[in-house]
């Protein structure tokens, strides 16, 4: 039982501690794990030899309780006989062979309850290791976390000693700066070279081509009515426009009759 006995020492170390004594504590912890692992294997190999042993002494209980009542047996055919002597001589073998038997028995109540104390201990054994699986699991999860915030924390307070954002803000400064300059040396390139004028002239013609554009479209969605087809002139109303209009020949003759007129009149007055 000192194997047992050394398997219970190490399940009940404190694992907190292993980990403040160890560098590595997830590498300290799975190491644990393995040996117990492998002292569990060598457990049940220790209850497997146990349980042999107690089939052994079972067997050869049940042996030399069968030469007893074989030797019995042989005695009571002596006695039909009428051979006492060899009867006798039968019972001193039954005797021994009972006397073995009983050794033996009590061997072997001794070693069955001795195996079914190994088995229940290999149990308790397994389900202690399981828990010490899930521990490690649980305080590996602990460790990695504490070591990510570590990270974390030491990440922002180098950033904070650099001054990083800071310096973000200074370099957005800068190159605002620089925009502006080269703004304002384009305007001012325009200015003296004419391209002023000249982009003007390109952003008119460039907006009046979107502007018609985007009247032909809202006519081809029926947004605005379609322009009106300027009117046909009839052939009665150009005529008539002629007439309104007289030439020059007809001009003349007109003011020579208007004067031929006034002359008659003039001449029937005096008349």
């Amino acid at each position: 039982m000192g194997f047992f006995a050394r398997l219970s020492q190490l399940l009940r170390s404190n694992l907190n501690d292993l980990i403040n004594r160890s560098e590595d504590p997830e590498k300290m912890l799975n190491q644990v794990i393995l040996d117990m692992n492998t002292n569990l294997v060598e457990a049940k190999k220790q209850v497997a030899i146990a349980i042999a042993d107690e089939k052994k002494l079972q067997k050869s209980y049940e042996t030399e309780k069968s030469n007893a009542d074989e030797w019995e047996r042989k005695a009571m055919l002596a006695v039909r006989a009428g051979n006492d002597e060899l009867a006798k001589e039968a019972l001193a073998r039954k005797k021994e062979h009972q006397l073995l038997a009983d050794q033996y028995k009590d061997q072997w109540d001794k070693q069955l309850t001795a195996v079914n104390q190994l088995k229940v201990a290999l149990r308790a054994l397994n389900n202690k290791i399981e828990e010490a699986k899930r521990k490690k699991n649980v305080l590996i999860a602990r460790k990695r976390r504490a070591e990510a915030m570590k990270s974390i924390q030491n990440t922002m307070s180098g950033m904070k000693d650099q001054s990083a954002f800071e310096t973000f803000d200074r370099m957005a400064t800068k190159i605002d700066q620089i925009e502006a300059e080269a703004e304002a040396g384009a305007e001012l390139a325009e200015e003296y070279t004419g391209d002023v004028l000249k982009n003007k002239f390109r952003e008119l013609e460039s907006t009046q081509g979107a502007d018609d554009d985007l009247a032909a479209l809202k006519q081809k969605m029926g947004v605005t009515p379609p322009a009106k087809a300027p009117a046909v002139a009839t052939r009665v109303q150009v005529e008539a426009d002629t007439d309104m209009e007289p030439t020059a020949e007809e001009q003349a003759e007109l003011e020579a009759a208007l004067s031929a007129l006034k002359q008659r009149e003039e001449k029937s007055g005096k008349a």
